[in-house]
């Protein structure tokens, strides 16, 4: 079962999710998709999970304000088909930033699998605006500028709360050790 990260319903399942899914089932149920599965992307976070993140948010901003909810969610989810280790990528080759480059190569994954039309595209090439400079053409790519920025940030989040929390527990069990 797949969840988006701050929902309550499984994608496959949920009423609430039923158009959604049937927008991605494809993508979910391919093998180039599955394999973002195998890097870390935020922290904790694959690759996968912030693809399936930010593709479900994606879709209900775009639904809401009325958009190509469709080509939003297809979009989102393969915004960062990049597949490979960006951190050990980035200490190798020193080329330009990861930020800047990852758009094109994940857009090149994209087409390569998948049949993607005009608006997913300038999705997927321009999520990582201002760093990509030409300004997004459509309305539905700069909801995924923010909401790709948005994801992050509460990835990140999750992550450093974690650590926190477990520091905190550390220090905790220790003063309980040496003053009981």
């Amino acid at each position: 079962m797949s969840r988006a990260f701050g929902s309550r319903y499984n994608i496959e399942s949920s009423e609430e999710a039923k158009e959604y899914f049937g927008f991605v089932k494809d993508l979910l149920e391919s093998d180039i998709v599955n394999e973002m599965r195998n890097f870390r992307h935020h922290y904790s976070t694959t690759c996968f999970q912030h693809c399936l993140n930010v593709s479900y948010y994606n879709y209900i901003v775009c639904r809401k304000l009325g958009l190509n909810s469709k080509d939003a969610a297809r979009a989102g989810l393969l915004h960062d088909l990049f597949l490979y280790d960006w951190r050990a990528v980035e200490k190798k080759c020193g080329e330009k930033p990861h930020g800047m480059r990852h758009p094109v190569v994940a857009l090149g994954n994209a087409k390569k699998h998948f049949e993607i039309d005009k608006r997913e595209e300038d999705m997927i090439i321009k999520h990582m605006w201002p760093l990509t400079i030409k300004l997004p053409r459509y309305a539905e790519s700069y909801v995924i500028v923010m909401i790709d920025k948005y994801i992050a940030t509460l990835e990140l989040g999750t992550y450093v709360t974690r650590k926190v929390k477990k520091a905190y527990r550390n220090v905790v069990d220790k003063s309980r050790r040496i003053f009981s």
